[in-house]
């Protein structure tokens, strides 16, 4: 045993400073539930128009991913799982109109949020911005108005003059705050847009792509919370002028909170939508639609669809351990391993029982270990031949790193009855 003595200091020095990485993984099959079949939708009516009926539904064009739509653009994602539901064209460059304002009040938002606007700042209204046209909220030169209320004016009555005014009040210039807007696009991950100015007016060289459109919902959401309601707002009234909100979705689909509709002349109408409904949320861009009437109609018909068709089965909720992971030179010998988010896959309804969950990650994990520390992944498959969906996965609790003595004993350990393999 004593000629065995320095290959033992040696191996103990090294395992004091470094862990030999291996791979773990764990899976394990989700149990099934029952599927939760959406109610009708609560006081449903027509968005007004033409009573004639479209075109069957066969004869629609088809679709990349999904069922076809007369939409010239859509994308359907549900927003738990990231799965996509809908695809049609949703990376091609098309014109935003009045849906690009979702970028002028996620920007108001995060200035709000971040303690620099109050909902009570008010900026002056300049010619620029009273003079637009298109939808406006009739505003008056050199008058003062709240954010708030220009935040409800964008929102609601799609107020290109409102728009202007925000833009001017937070960067000087439309200019500035459009190259504003791109600037924070690309970072938010809508590598496939161009702002040129607040409104969304028809100008050369703007253009969204229909997944970004759903990524900036998707943040707009998540990131503000408290503002989100904003969303919701049917109508608003200012100058004595009553207008409602033209995304008819917040009337006829049970569940819908937002967001906002687009249309003009060669872009055709638009909608970005969101709709919830038992913690589950779709969220639908489409454009290029002919009238108000389809817009609202195709936009109800695809969201049913969505939550019709498919359910979500979810496997852990968030904070949930999924696995544990080994940890090495720890005072206990495994973590717990938990998802900021469900563990979840979208799937037909009726697959349910097909999903599967494998964890993965590069152990053991070497102590100290920090709640909150990123350690893996799960790896979620919906079916076989479906893209599998990767979820982060964090240290659920610390786990403090031995002492001297007790590094020596676990080296030891591991060297002398191959504790680890």
């Amino acid at each position: 045993m004593l000629h065995r003595l320095p290959m033992l200091l040696a191996a103990l020095m090294l395992a004091l400073s470094i862990a030999a990485p291996v791979t773990a993984e764990a899976q394990q099959e989700a149990q099934a539930k029952p599927a939760t079949k959406p109610r009708a939708p609560a006081g449903h009516k027509g968005a007004g128009g033409s009573s004639k009926a479209g075109p069957p539904l066969e004869a629609l064009p088809p679709s990349q991913v999904g069922i076809g739509t007369l939409a010239r653009f859509a994308y359907l994602i549900d927003a738990t799982t990231d799965a996509v539901l809908l695809f049609k064209d949703a990376d091609k460059p098309m014109l935003p109109s009045s849906m690009a304002k979702m970028m002028t009040v996620y920007i108001v938002f995060e200035e709000l949020k971040a303690g620099r606007l109050r909902p009570d700042t008010k900026f002056r209204v300049s010619e620029k911005a009273r003079s637009m046209g298109g939808s406006r909220m009739f505003v008056e030169i050199n008058s003062e108005i709240s954010v708030d209320d220009l935040v409800k004016g964008v929102i609601t009555l799609s107020g290109n003059d409102a728009c202007v005014v925000l833009a001017e009040g937070l960067s000087g210039t439309e200019e500035a705050f459009a190259a504003r807007m791109t600037k924070r696009a690309r970072e938010l991950g809508m590598t496939g847009s161009v702002f040129k100015n607040a409104s969304g007016w028809p100008t050369e060289g703007m253009y969204v792509t229909a997944r970004d459109l759903a990524i900036l919902a998707r943040h707009t959401i998540e990131d503000f919370p408290e503002y989100y309601r904003y969303y919701a707002l049917t109508e608003f009234t200012w100058n004595n002028i009553r207008q409602e909100n033209r995304n008819r979705l917040l009337g006829m689909t049970l569940g819908t909170d937002g967001l906002k509709t687009g249309h003009s002349e060669d872009a055709g109408y638009g909608l970005t939508a969101s709709t919830i409904r038992e913690g589950r949320r779709l969220i639908l861009v489409v454009n290029g639609l002919p009238d108000m009437r389809s817009r609202a109609s195709e936009s109800a018909r695809l969201m049913e669809w969505g939550f019709r068709e498919y359910s979500n089965k979810v496997a852990f909720r968030a904070g949930e351990t999924v696995a544990h992971a080994d940890v090495w030179l720890g005072e206990v010998g495994k973590v717990p391993l938990v998802a900021a988010k469900p563990v979840a896959a979208t799937v037909p309804i009726g697959q349910e029982a097909g999903v599967r969950v494998k964890v993965e990650y590069a152990g053991p994990v070497q102590a100290p270990v920090r709640k909150g520390d990123p350690i893996g992944k799960a790896i979620v498959q919906a079916a076989p031949a479906s893209p599998p969906v990767e979820i982060p996965l964090y240290a659920g609790a610390d786990v403090p790193r031995l002492g001297p003595v007790g590094r020596a004993f676990s080296v030891l350990k591991h060297y002398l009855f191959g504790w680890m393999s």
